[in-house]
């Protein structure tokens, strides 16, 4: 099937997909803990039965059950070397039943390992992964690809990579979501649509977590920018314990009910997931298969992300302003450390940025003395953990904006594309292919433009070029390209004239480097702040700039302000009231912080937790040592102080897993560098804490940082591991007296072996409290087996680990 294909498929009518796969099977006899895709093999009749019934209840897609058969799940059993012949069995059961009564859709998901810098897991090394399982796949032959269950934007960035740079079937991409209304890793579901959406997927959507009716806000999210399909897949319900199993108790009519209304906001493609069968299929599609298919927008999409924030940038809104601090050239002392490998400099540029107003921040690695390849690729994975600011990936070098693109998890902004050949065509296929906007640089090989006509000339060529390789004029932002005016006594009225060009007749935003103007110039702040009023007001968008110039951010606010700007008003007068003159235009001082918890007076080493300072922290624990501070003190009134505000700020949702794992891996190395300080002085934890994943679950992401959290807060944790049996966790606890058993469960089908260890627990007269946590975990699922205590994350299983070691303990 081609993507053409694929697209007058859905454009002609409601698609429907399959059921549940793994609750159906368990029916069939499919026991916990046992690999999946080995067990289907040996009983393919199990499988067969299921995807019969569900091409006959109406799926026009059935997908293949190569699920977890990538070489990271399959090496959990020891099956990794099977990997070609197990992908391909797969696929030819499914052919085998599919015949001419539908589509053939190969499964694709998680593979459990944290990408790095929150694991160890690089990310070229996943697309690899990947690519060998779709390799395999496509040697059986498969219609398009599901990537689906997926919690991480960057790796489903990484699978369509793999998919893309194998084949050009159609492909369909399906996230998980938390109550929140976010993943796991803290994307919103218009961030996901936008993103894979500009990468070249095919479909978006969502599957598994919820039932259908929690899937309706984050459906009308994705709605509101997508262009392309959008899936549901939800589960028949919330699980629930009966007789000793999980059960989902939503049918049928119930469940379609409650798609009806995903219909209504823009869903168009619908299957089942966790719970559902072919029956809950079969009336989906007896309700739906006559509406009326929706619409497809075609609306340019002019937007940057990240993983975790949108900048929309829009003709006639507020001044922007891209940080400009991230660049090397003529700062000596970034320059030195950056050639000593470190990238404090770089991080702490990115936070001061962002708390002063930035909307986009600009990287630049671009020096003598370094690789700039890899440090631009360590540079994004430090900002990008540190702040939730798009990025702007500036560099002249293509192969270093490839690799920049290939790892950046988010739609980022290119910075720049000139006229010359053939670095133009190599520049914007990778904009095409990474799905990023650019900047137009109104540049060719022969050097500057003689005049205006010859500008627009240049830029003109460039749009002309991205379009004929399937680029939207919308996609790029032409730089107005400054001169100073100490050379050139036309240059601000060349400027403006462009700007002027490019939003009146080409409906494009403009962005310009500010201080070009006012070079050679005596009183230079003078000289950009009044250049940039008169572009603003000009309708220039956006400058590359030093958002703590307090001179220019206020100007530039007045401006907005003057002009009537939506919200202008408002944010003018937020701003804080400037006491004196302003004969500096940096503020120096700077005004409190807008980010993190503003309203905290921290120390230097709880500032290094807060903001996850890896490479600070030792350091300033050190000087406080060398002060005569106790290292008790410092752990409770310092390394305590700063993780609380983490959790804080992860409860508030200003913090998203990132900043929590920085934060923690902060304070754990410096726990580390006090410990021998305090094993010295027979301190003692605060509790044992037996920690495990249940048997037959072997996901450990969630636990991993529960571990690491009670850890940081002075627990004595002994850590088990993943798929743990119910007599060794029971065995360790007795052993060393523990005062409280962790038990976590991603999946539904492994969620009862919580209670076999609370049974046994009774049993073994255990005296430990039982706590349990995990995706499939709740409240009322704690009180069905008698657990002590449930937590829904790290922070809050912190909060509830006090609580009982102070009733308990």
């Amino acid at each position: 099937m081609t993507r053409t294909e694929f697209r007058q498929l859905i454009e002609k009518r409601i698609v429907f997909i399959d059921g549940a796969t793994g609750t159906e099977l368990q029916k069939k006899g499919m026991p916990a803990g046992v690999c999946p895709e080995k067990w289907i093999i040996d009983n393919p009749d199990a499988i067969k039965e299921l995807q019969a019934a569900y091409y006959a209840a109406g799926s026009d897609i059935v997908l293949a059950p190569t699920f977890t058969a990538s070489r990271i799940k399959l090496s959990e059993y020891g099956l990794e070397d099977n990997l070609v012949d197990m992908n391909r069995q797969l696929v030819r059961l499914t052919r085998s039943v599919a015949g001419d009564k539908g589509l053939v859709a190969a499964d694709i998901s998680m593979t459990g390992k944290q990408l790095f810098p929150l694991g160890d897991l690089m990310f070229e090394d996943l697309v690899d992964c990947y690519k060998e399982q779709v390799a395999a796949i496509l040697e059986e032959g498969v219609d398009l690809f599901v990537v689906e269950t997926m919690m991480s934007l960057q790796e489903c960035r990484a699978a369509v990579l793999a998919i893309k740079e194998s084949c050009d079937l159609p492909i369909i991409v399906s996230l998980t979501f938390n109550p929140d209304g976010k993943t796991l890793y803290g994307t919103a579901p218009d961030t996901a649509m936008i993103v894979l959406e500009s990468m070249g997927v095919d479909c978006v959507g969502m599957n598994c977590s919820t039932g259908p009716e929690a899937m309706l806000p984050l459906v009308k999210e994705m709605s509101a920018v997508a262009n392309i399909p959008i899936i549901v897949k939800p589960n028949a319900g919330l699980p629930e314990l009966e007789d000793g199993k999980t059960v989902y108790k939503m049918g049928p009519k119930e469940f379609t009910d409650a798609c009806v209304k995903l219909y209504e906001a823009g869903a168009s493609l619908f299957g089942g997931c966790c719970g559902s069968t072919p029956e809950h299929i079969k009336e989906l599609v007896s309700r739906l298969k006559d509406m009326p298919q929706h619409s497809f927008k075609n609306e340019p999409l002019r937007v940057v992300t990240s993983e975790r924030k949108n900048t929309w940038i829009d003709l006639d809104g507020p001044f922007m302003v891209i940080g400009e601090r991230i660049n090397p050239t003529g700062k000596k002392k970034f320059q030195e450390t950056l050639r000593n490998g470190s990238l404090s400099m770089v991080v702490d540029f990115a936070r001061e940025q962002e708390e002063k107003g930035a909307n986009i921040l600009d990287v630049n690695m671009g020096m003598n003395g370094i690789d700039e390849k890899q440090m631009m690729l360590d540079s994004i994975y430090e900002v990008t953990s540190a702040v939730d600011l798009p990025l702007c990936l500036d560099t002249s070098h293509v192969d270093v904006m490839e690799a920049a693109l290939r790892i950046y998890p988010g739609r980022a902004l290119i910075n720049s594309i000139s006229a010359e050949e053939p670095k133009m065509q190599d520049m914007l296929k990778l904009a095409k292919k990474y799905g990023a906007m650019f900047i137009t640089l109104p540049l060719s090989g022969a050097g500057l433009p003689k005049d205006i006509n010859e500008k627009k000339q240049h830029i003109n060529t460039v749009l002309t070029a991205a379009e004929s390789i399937g680029l939207r004029k919308e996609d790029a932002i032409v730089d107005v390209l400054v001169q100073t005016v100490g050379a050139e006594g036309t240059a601000g009225l060349q400027c403006f004239e462009t700007i002027e060009y490019c939003k009146n007749e080409l409906g494009l935003p403009t962005v310009c480097g500010l201080s070009n103007i006012s070079f050679g110039m005596p009183n230079r702040p003078f000289v950009n702040t009044t250049y940039l009023t008169i572009a603003v007001s000009k309708g220039l968008t956006m400058a590359i700039a030093n958002p703590s110039q307090q001179m220019l951010m206020y100007c530039a606010a007045a401006a907005d302000t003057l002009m009537n700007k939506p919200g202008a008003l408002e944010k003018y007068a937020s701003l804080p009231v400037v006491e004196q003159a302003v004969g500096n235009a940096t503020n120096k001082a700077g005004a409190k912080e807008s980010g993190g918890d503003s309203s905290v007076e921290l120390s230097p080493v709880a500032e290094c937790v807060v903001k996850g300072k890896k490479e600070q922290i030792v350091t300033e624990i050190q000087s406080l040592l060398d002060g005569g501070v106790d290292p008790q003190v410092i752990i409770e009134e310092h390394l305590i102080k700063g993780i609380n505000v983490v959790g804080d700020l992860y409860d508030k949702k200003k913090y998203f897993l990132p900043q929590l794992i920085a934060g923690a891996n902060a304070m754990e190395i410096g726990m580390k560098h006090i410990e021998p300080l305090l094993a010295s002085e027979d301190s003692e934890s605060k509790g044992t804490i037996v920690i495990a994943t249940v048997e037959g679950d072997i996901h450990d992401i969630g636990k991993n940082l529960v571990a690491l959290m009670l850890k940081n807060y002075g627990y004595n944790v002994i850590d088990l591991g993943k798929d743990v049996p119910a007599a060794d966790i029971i065995d360790k606890a007795v052993e060393v007296d523990a005062d409280i058993i962790g038990l976590s469960a991603l999946m539904t089908t492994t969620m009862m072996r919580m209670d076999d260890v609370v049974k046994l627990a009774k049993e073994k007269g255990c005296r430990a409290q039982i706590i349990i946590g995990g995706a499939c975990i709740n409240e009322s699922f704690k009180d069905e087996i008698n657990a002590d205590g449930y937590s829904a994350d790290a922070a809050d299983c912190v909060k509830l680990v006090a609580n009982l070691m102070k009733t308990f303990g």
